[in-house]
């Protein structure tokens, strides 16, 4: 499969919004493109470099395919996007116009996973700060059993380094991510304490 690659300094989970500003040239011929055609295009995590500029990624990202647009007060161009599957960038090529093509290897989706009991609390925090996330989230389909949906909802709000986000979303263990996430928010809160 070819689809445009969009670096970003950000972390795309399936599911997941991904609010966009877009003033490049570049992107914004591929926003046109994608919305004409309905086709998606792949965010990846930048390793090195600069989102305006040239940057080189991490291998493993999210297809993305835009669920809204508008004109930003500022003229810019906003659009919202929905991170869908994740893939595996296999090569890439620069286009004249600066805008990377790349040939990716769609991973299989993770099937559903009945959130185990142990972990049910992550879902209860997690439903109390879905309506504070704003609008970006208010549309969000909302799967609270879904272990998989809710470590992946958790792993993009929480403030955690980008690298992290990045192992998280290579990895095909879905426990491994529910267990993160209750590390990360037993740090927060202090083990024992009440929720």
């Amino acid at each position: 499969m070819r689809i445009p690659i969009f670096p970003l300094k950000t972390v795309l989970f399936p599911g997941g919004p991904l609010p966009l500003r877009i003033f490049e040239s570049r992107y914004l011929d591929m926003v046109s493109q994608c919305l004409k055609t309905d086709s998606p295009f792949g965010v990846l995590l930048i390793r090195d470099g600069e989102e305006a500029g040239t940057a080189t990624t991490y291998s493993v990202g999210t297809v993305a395919r835009i669920s809204d647009w508008y004109q930003g007060s500022d003229g810019l161009l906003g659009v919202t996007a929905q991170g869908e599957q994740r893939f595996r960038l296999l090569s890439s090529e620069r286009q004249d116009d600066g805008l990377n093509i790349g040939e990716v290897d769609l991973m299989a989706a993770e099937e559903s996973l009945l959130l185990p009991d142990e972990y049910r609390v992550l879902a209860h925090i997690l439903e109390n700060v879905m309506d504070d996330l704003g609008r970006l989230y208010e549309s969000q389909e909302r799967k609270y059993d879904d272990a998989v949906w809710v470590a992946y909802r958790f792993l993009e709000i929480l403030p955690i380094e980008l690298e992290q986000k990045q192992r998280s979303l290579e990895s095909g263990d879905t426990l491994a991510r529910l267990k993160l996430v209750d590390e990360l928010l037993d740090s927060v809160r202090g083990p024992g304490a009440p929720l």
